[in-house]
């Protein structure tokens, strides 16, 4: 007998990026700071590797943002990453949705303006267009990923 379920639909675009981040926790009961590294991000949240697990629901500040802004979230899940124990793969859910990261060109279901600090000009004052040169779509391999928009 089969099942059918409703497809779980995500509220928006997952970004694969590699964004290094301060991430502090908010509650004294479980220290943690560290420089960590983003690597998936959106308006609601982030995934970044920690070489430590944090709990669930512990708060955290991210700093050290584009722009040099920071953001307040909570540990939304904790998966370790391999069978070392080496690094976790933690999901930071933001307590305020919005493009924290910088990035100047968002997914159109990101729902938000970009981030006029991280937006780039050109010597005319024109808004420098998208491209697959320029950074956070630079970071990985056109071979083995495809732009979340990609046509």
């Amino acid at each position: 007998m089969e099942i059918l379920t409703p497809k779980a639909t995500r509220r928006s675009t997952r970004m694969r990026v590699e964004i290094p981040i301060t991430v502090t926790s908010m509650d004294r009961r479980h220290p943690f700071a560290e420089l960590c590294l983003a690597l998936v991000i959106s308006p609601q949240g982030c995934g970044f590797r920690a070489s430590q697990a944090l709990p669930l629901e512990t708060p955290v500040l991210l700093s050290d943002l584009p722009g040099g802004g920071s953001a307040s979230a909570r540990v939304a899940n904790c998966l370790p990453l391999g069978h070392d124990g080496k690094y976790f793969l933690i999901g930071a859910a933001l307590y305020n949705h919005g493009n924290v990261w910088g990035i100047s060109d968002p997914p159109e279901d990101w729902n938000c303006a970009s981030n006029p600090a991280a937006a780039s000009t050109n010597t005319a004052g024109k808004a420098a267009t998208r491209s697959k040169e320029v950074w956070p779509y630079n970071l990985f391999s056109g071979h083995s990923e495809a732009h979340p928009r990609g046509k």
